[in-house]
């Protein structure tokens, strides 16, 4: 069988050096193999703005976390966004 690839350009660098600096940042709720690694959309906001290497913008951040989102990388429950596939991505 065929692999279906994505038809949708590449996401830019910068916004996977986001999510890459998310995913050092995301914890475990349980400590339990299985357990999704989530941050708060707040702190994931926060961290990203404060990073000085990537010199973002609120409006950056924004952007850069709702292509994630869009993107399947995290998605968000009660404020928080947990890693998809954590194995695969981080």
């Amino acid at each position: 069988m065929a692999r279906v690839t994505d038809p949708r350009p590449p996401l830019p660098e910068w916004i996977l050096e986001c999510y890459d600096r998310l995913c050092t940042q995301a914890c475990r709720p349980d400590h339990e193999e299985d357990s999704v690694p989530l941050i708060d959309y707040d702190d994931a906001t926060d961290i990203l703005v404060a990073d000085a290497e990537l010199a973002l913008e609120q409006r950056d951040v924004e952007h850069a976390l709702t292509r994630l989102l869009e993107r399947g990388y995290f998605y968000e429950v009660e404020n928080e966004l947990r890693i998809t596939s954590p194995e695969e991505q981080c």
